[in-house]
């Protein structure tokens, strides 16, 4: 099948207007120029499908509110609308084992629920992938998170450290002496208890990394706020750098040869919405190597657009969510437009910014019906 007249961004240019034929499954060929009798998508924009790395969306389907627990079948369904509609075709789906919380992110519930994703995943349309997120600070949801990984659900780890004293407390000093105080020990005694502990989450940890590396599950690091944070998930095996919170970071990322991941939600708005680094900051110092969802699905496409407006190439801003996270999770068999790659690919509308059909695997999953542009597509599949 011919994909025919459209505007093909490819990996290093754009093809204004060209051909793409589907065999297989596969990209089979890229032609310049008009095929006839194929689907007419002239006036429509063909990318590769988004592939996101870290989306929360499911979560907010699954418990839309504190305690209602919907369930997941239903849930799934739901949340697949919404990202297919965004231009999603590749879906790694985060779930939180974090012991102490309540909800989907106690540690037993995320492995009950990675379970079922996992029975799941061949029913849907999108390609879904667990990305099991582990919280340093908490080890007890170590056997949790060491269990998916041995079962074979997990397709990318990352390791949060929301431990506080990083945030409100950077200043380590002001830390221990809330501490003693609040605990009514004295500084020294403080000191050791914070450096033990910090030491048996830290064995912990490079644990759960060392299995992931063994079983080749690619691994993440979150909110790296420090360049020696940076070294030390280096030193674990960690190759994606997750939201880093300063620039210093996400330098040090790329020094170490890591692929420095932002939310999309953040360069659609140019700015982080808790004051962090900015994407867009990131970009122009050449620390941006690849857009998430975060949140908020349909930001990738707007947030890759509106890079593009401000100067970025097409072929560069589209990488953002196509290839470069594709690379990043070495998935080698999508993520561009080229001849022997899976045909997962998005036909859009550039102005105003529309999504009018997804194809996984060469398939159409998702075809908007009406006229004018794009009404070309109602007979292809």
């Amino acid at each position: 099948m011919w994909i025919s007249g459209a505007r093909l961004v490819l990996p290093e240019r754009v093809l204004e207007t060209a051909s793409l034929r589907i065999q297989g499954g596969l990209i089979a060929e890229i032609r310049e120029g008009l095929v006839p009798g194929g689907c007419d998508a002239r006036g429509l924009t063909l990318i590769p499908g988004i592939v996101d790395l870290h989306g929360d969306a499911l979560e907010k389907e699954l418990e839309p509110r504190p305690g209602v627990i919907l369930p997941t079948e239903m849930a799934l369904e739901a949340w697949e609308a919404g990202v297919l509609a965004a231009g999603i075709t590749t879906a790694f789906v985060a779930l939180s084992f974090w012991e102490g919380l309540p909800g989907l992110r106690a540690p037993e519930n995320a492995l009950a629920l990675a379970e079922e994703i996992a029975a799941l995943r061949g029913q849907t349309l999108v390609d879904v992938r667990l990305h099991a997120r582990y919280e340093v600070s908490a080890p007890g949801g170590a056997k949790a998170v060491l269990e998916a990984l041995r079962r074979g659900w997990v397709d990318l780890l990352s390791l949060m450290d929301h431990t506080p004293g990083q945030g409100q407390f950077k200043d380590p000093e002001a830390y221990v002496r809330y501490l003693s105080k609040q605990y009514g020990l004295s500084q020294e005694a403080t000191v050791a208890s914070l450096v033990a502990k910090e030491q048996e989450h830290l064995q912990v940890t490079e644990a759960v990394a060392s299995e992931a590396k063994a079983l080749g599950v690619p691994l993440a690091s979150h909110d790296d706020d420090t360049p020696a944070k940076v070294r030390l998930m280096a030193r674990m095996g960690v190759r994606i750098s997750e939201f880093p919170t300063a620039l210093e970071a996400a330098l040090e990322a790329k020094a170490q040869g890591m692929f420095v991941a932002m939310g999309a939600p953040n360069a659609l708005r140019g700015s982080s919405h808790v004051g962090n680094l900015s994407a867009r900051e990131a970009g122009r110092r050449a620390a941006l190597d690849l857009l998430v969802t975060d949140y908020l699905p349909s930001s990738m496409l707007r947030a890759t657009f509106s890079l593009a407006e401000e100067g970025w190439s097409l072929p560069k801003a589209v990488a953002l969510i196509t290839t470069n996270p594709a690379r990043a999770a070495g998935l080698r068999d999508r993520g561009a437009l080229v001849p022997g790659l899976r045909a997962d690919f998005v036909l859009l509308q550039e102005s105003p910014l529309r999504v009018h059909a997804v194809f996984v695997k060469g398939k159409p999953v998702l075809i908007r019906e009406g006229v004018g542009i794009g009404s070309g597509l109602m007979g292809c599949g």
